[in-house]
């Protein structure tokens, strides 16, 4: 793809999940479910998070875009070399995780991630903007041009840090007001928690080795995978 094509992608999709993101921060404070938006507010929710963490990354990868458009090369490889790992280790992996468990979830028992009580709140297309358009998005990303990926064991380390940095989170949140973040860990003993969360990074593990995958496949992996 053009460097100036992906500049007007990657700007596209940075705008769409600052707005996605502003909608989804500035719901109406009156009629928000008490039991959802209590200590934390979005910010425990993993899937509010994914949805800044992709505004960030497209803003880092416009931004790459348009240094290389002006000529500004050593610029340009730098924040390349910070886009590549935020999108390899974090980006494509969480979002994919995202939606497809989600969705699973949403599936087999919507109040154990996704209460009814929350339709007349967040409308449907909000909805999908924060779970389902994330998947194509991502694919749509590796498609749109490689990424180096870094060393195995240095991805994993920082995926596996990250999982954990947000596990802290979801268990302090439950320390602190003595609810689970989603309905769906009340159901668990603290060893079945604690496999639910260990089963949990291993599919994350997997998506980001997907994604590994799907990055060589399609660019070479001589030349962009290591």
């Amino acid at each position: 793809m053009e460097i100036s094509t992906l500049a007007m992608y990657h700007c596209l999709a940075f705008v769409w999940y600052f707005f996605v993101t502003y909608s989804i921060t500035h719901l109406r404070t009156e009629e928000r479910p008490s039991e959802v938006f209590l200590y934390g507010g979005q910010w425990k929710y993993l899937t509010v998070l994914n949805l800044v963490l992709q505004a960030v990354f497209y803003g880092v990868s416009f931004l790459a875009d348009v240094l290389r458009l002006i000529k500004k090369l050593r610029c340009a490889k730098c924040v390349i070399s910070s886009r590549d790992l935020l999108f390899s280790v974090l980006a494509f992996p969480v979002s994919t995780f995202v939606a497809i468990s989600f969705w699973t979830l949403y599936t087999y028992n919507r109040e154990l991630v996704y209460p009814k009580s929350l339709d007349g709140v967040i409308p449907l297309w909000l909805n999908h903007a924060m779970h389902t358009v994330v998947l194509p998005f991502a694919v749509l990303e590796i498609l749109a041009t490689p990424h180096h990926y870094p060393a195995k064991k240095k991805g994993l380390i920082l995926l596996g840090f990250v999982t954990f940095l947000y596990i802290s989170w979801v268990l302090w949140i439950y320390s602190v007001t003595g609810e689970w973040v989603y309905p769906l860990f009340a159901l668990f003993s603290p060893a079945g928690l604690a496999a639910f969360f260990a089963g949990s990074l291993a599919v994350i593990v997997s998506f980001y080795n997907f994604g590994e995958f799907l990055n060589c496949m399609i660019w070479g992996q001589s030349k962009f995978c290591f």
